[in-house]
């Protein structure tokens, strides 16, 4: 498997919690439907199972931000699991998405019979934090056209579709001004550096759809 080819999640691959799926529940979350929202109280942990989500996280006065594009095998609102605070971020599904939801109760007692779920559960954190961290250095040091390429390997890794012709398919489903909030810079700016990648036949464009035709020139200009 290629660093752009997307793949299933199985049990296998969530360690421990996957003793949590036979104590979920399902949700469906309809395209534009809030999941849950920043400041609520709420101790439920979701698991996405189809689908994308967004997450965003807004400031005094200032528009919500977009911080990341959730898919198939992540986890969602576990920290509320593990401190019982406040939501930190609001999300929405940009699909319709499927979800299995546990309830933190449910989640106490399963801890008690196997302390090794709250260790999964902090490997996943500690993976999210080391892609924050990233994130945070890519804005500090990488440009807008490397910052681009990456984001757009990181969505074609989670939602690509292969083409009849083998090329990877991400019908991504952001506005143009969403796309840029994930990249961290101004909407201008990043559709110049797609519009850059789809001349030199890396990628091609289409309305909230991007399509990666050459995958190895994508991982390179990535970096």
């Amino acid at each position: 498997m290629t660093p752009l080819d997307p793949g299933p999640t199985t049990p296998d691959d969530l360690g421990a919690v996957a003793a949590l799926l036979p104590l979920m529940t399902e949700v469906v979350v309809e395209r534009g439907a809030t999941l849950f929202a920043q400041g609520d109280r709420h101790e439920t942990m979701y698991l996405v199972r189809e689908g994308a989500l967004k997450v965003t996280r807004a400031n005094r006065d200032e528009r919500p931000t977009i911080l990341a594009v959730v898919g198939p095998g992540e986890m969602l609102g576990e920290m509320a699991l593990l401190d019982g605070r406040e939501r930190g971020a609001t999300v929405t599904a940009i699909t319709r998405a499927h979800l299995l939801e546990l309830e933190r109760d449910v989640f106490d007692r399963e801890l008690e019979r196997d302390p090794a779920i709250a260790v999964a559960l902090l490997q996943d954190l500690a993976r999210r934090l080391r892609r924050s961290n990233d994130t945070v250095s890519d804005l500090a040091f990488a440009d807008v056209p490397s910052r681009v390429a990456r984001t757009v390997r990181h969505l074609a890794s989670k939602f690509g579709t292969t083409t009849d012709e083998g090329h990877l398919r991400v019908e991504h489903q952001l506005t143009q001004e969403e796309l840029a909030q994930l990249v961290g810079s101004a909407r201008e700016t990043v559709n110049k550096a797609l519009a850059s990648l789809s001349r030199r036949g890396v990628i091609e464009v289409r309305q909230r759809t991007i399509t990666v035709i050459d995958r190895d020139a994508l991982e390179r200009l990535a970096g």
